[in-house]
């Protein structure tokens, strides 16, 4: 017994095989308790990277609250401006004008006074209503009736419509030095357009002047619009599930829209419902601008008359022609810069064109008379005082001979001067129809340069708009080429028929050309053309005009035989002689009859040949083919 307790007695009472146990217990609750931190720890980890995560996801994808600054989102930088909206585009400063004239920065675009709102000139001009005509120097605003002037001064609440004198209940004209401002109630009541001024959170004018199909949509849930495309972009504006807004662009998951309260941004396209087409229209008489017209085909011949004397030999420039139904002598010219003219006027040579059945559209022109120059004629056109001068005198010269008509030829009319132009235009049109006289209006044929000569506008407001289907080539030119091609009167034609109803439309063809002479450049010649347009031809050319027998005979004389050119559809011809090369291309009744088919096949209202006795007198029956 004693020798077994001995045995026992190191682990008193226990077996040898159990030492130790609790220690490796505890050790591998120490070890599950790290384990269990460490998960805490990297599942606390995992959530901080969840977190940061699931923060720059939202920082690169989710929605912005930011509001957007509104007064630099319509500029507006001044006490008293107001935003301006115009059929869905915010009009703004600095803009660049039909004209893209930005030398001088534009005025802002809308202004409050008093607790009324008012759109600047150029803005009323170029997006709502271009018959307002604002006179910065004579400070006086006019819109041309059919039957005569609204005339308002700065400042006045009166006005005078035509003849009848009326009033408003606001100033109707403020200015800012030579910056003029017209009340919206004012422009509205000579314009199809509606208006809504808006005091917050911007002050703003909200227009509609445009009329017809528009795309409008509703919204489908409360949401915002944006500056641009996508959730980060600032906010305009938030509308209101059932507003109807204006589509504008189809940007995928954007649309780009205008709301009724002139706020034109972006929302997204899942937020729209009942996409749909509309007419839109509203009531309001536009104004009926009566005109002649003649039951017949014009067929006009300008006849260049330089002096009284030429006068008396209409009857035997007129004696070879053949379905003639008007002349039109050059009798009127700008004398000087006062609005004074000038005038050859005959009364026996109108009594002489009556007598064989023709009618007399005496000519008004800026060129050929006391001034000559672009500068001359803006200084003329932009008077009203001068523009009146100018009327009143042709209109009385007129009456005196006897004349049909007035054609007016204004060929020196720079950019800025187009609205001071077509402004006159309107102004000798009122007068001729109170007199039942004929007017017609010569332009070049249509080209973005000259688009300021206002094609629409003159075939609104005039009797006959002219093309000058010639010229192509001129005395001023590079390189020698024709007067006139035939896709220079196709294309002239056509592109003046987007404006001008073929009924109203009379095509001008030449009855002469140009013979050019060439030859090589000196190296002296080149080197002090170096930098120029002239530099980038090889040749110097000259030329002289002639009609259609001169031309014809020079042709012979060099006894050359002329080849039909199809590009140009004239018969062309050239030779060396003097040191150089001569080029001509003829106009004769084969070139003659082109242009006609041209006429007849796009049913113009007739022809008119530059000039009487240049023609060979085989082509009045021609011309009686296709236009009589």
């Amino acid at each position: 017994m004693d020798e077994r307790r001995r045995k026992r007695a190191p682990g008193r009472g226990r077996p040898e095989n159990t030492r130790g146990r609790r220690p490796a217990k505890r050790s591998r609750r120490a070890r599950r308790r790290r384990r269990n931190a460490a998960i805490r720890w990297l599942i606390f980890i995992v959530l901080v990277i969840a977190a940061i995560g699931g923060f720059l996801i939202w920082k690169k994808y989710g929605s912005s609250n930011e509001k957007a600054d509104l007064e630099q989102y319509y500029d507006i930088g001044e006490e008293n401006e107001i935003a301006v909206v115009i059929n869905n585009k915010v009009v703004r400063e600095n803009e660049e004008t039909e004209s893209g004239d930005t030398e001088e920065a534009a005025p802002v675009p809308g202004r409050v006074y008093d607790g009324q709102y008012y759109l600047e000139y150029s803005v009323v001009r170029e997006h709502i209503n271009k018959r307002f005509y604002w006179d910065p120097n004579e400070n006086v605003l006019l819109y041309t009736l059919p039957d005569g002037n609204v005339t308002v001064e700065v400042g006045s609440r009166e006005y005078t419509d035509v003849t009848e004198q009326k009033s408003a209940d606001y100033d109707i004209l403020k200015t800012e030095g030579r910056t003029a401002y017209i009340a919206l109630p004012f422009i509205q009541e000579y314009t199809n357009m509606e208006y809504e001024v808006y005091d917050s959170p911007v002050a703003r004018a909200v227009i509609t002047s445009e009329w017809g199909e528009v795309e409008t949509a509703e919204i489908k849930r409360d949401t915002e619009v944006r500056y641009r495309g996508g959730v980060k972009s600032p906010i305009l504006t938030e509308v209101d599930k059932g507003a109807k807004v204006t589509v504008l662009d189809d940007e995928n998951d954007w649309m780009r829209v205008g709301t009724e309260d002139g706020f034109i941004g972006y929302v997204k396209t899942n937020a729209l419902k009942n996409i749909t087409t509309e007419t839109t229209s509203r009531e309001f008489e536009e104004p009926v601008y009566s005109n002649i017209s003649k039951d017949y085909k014009i067929n006009m011949a300008w006849h260049n008359v330089t002096n009284t004397t030429a006068n008396r030999h209409v009857l035997e420039n007129i004696a070879d022609t053949k379905g003639l139904t008007t002349i039109a002598p050059t009798w009127f010219s700008l004398a000087d810069t006062e609005g004074n003219i000038t005038s050859i006027a005959d009364r026996d040579y109108v009594n002489y064109a009556h007598q064989s059945n023709l009618e007399v559209w005496a000519v008004l022109r800026d060129f050929h008379g006391g001034i000559n120059s672009y500068d001359e004629t803006y200084e003329v056109l932009s008077y009203t005082s001068k523009r009146t001068s100018v009327i009143n005198q042709v209109i009385a010269e007129a009456i005196e001979s006897g004349v049909d008509g007035i054609n007016l030829d204004f060929e020196l009319i720079s950019s800025s001067c187009g609205e001071h132009y077509i402004q006159f235009v309107r102004e000798l049109s009122v007068r001729c129809r109170q007199n039942g006289l004929v007017l017609s209006v010569d332009n070049y044929v249509p080209q973005p340069y000259n688009a300021h000569y206002d094609l629409k506008e003159q075939g609104i407001v005039a009797d006959y708009v002219m093309i000058m289907g010639y010229d192509e080539h001129t005395d001023g030119s590079y390189q020698a080429g024709s007067v006139a091609s035939i896709s220079y009167l196709e294309n002239g034609v056509s592109d003046a028929l987007q404006m001008v109803p073929a009924e109203k439309l009379v095509a001008g063809v030449p009855f002469f050309t140009r013979l050019w002479f060439e030859t090589p450049k000196t190296e002296e010649e080149l080197a002090g053309e170096a930098g120029t347009e002239a530099a980038q031809y090889p040749n110097k050319i000259t030329s002289t005009a002639y009609g259609m027998d001169e031309a014809a005979s020079i042709v012979a004389d060099a006894g050359v035989q002329p080849q039909w050119d199809e590009e140009t559809m004239q018969n062309y011809a050239e030779w060396e002689a003097d040191g150089g090369t001569y080029r001509i291309w003829l106009e004769d009744r084969q070139s003659l009859e082109e242009k006609l088919k041209v006429i007849k096949e796009n049913g113009l209202a007739g022809v008119a040949e530059w000039s009487l006795g240049m023609e060979d007198s085989s082509v009045w029956d021609l011309i009686l083919q296709y236009v009589n």
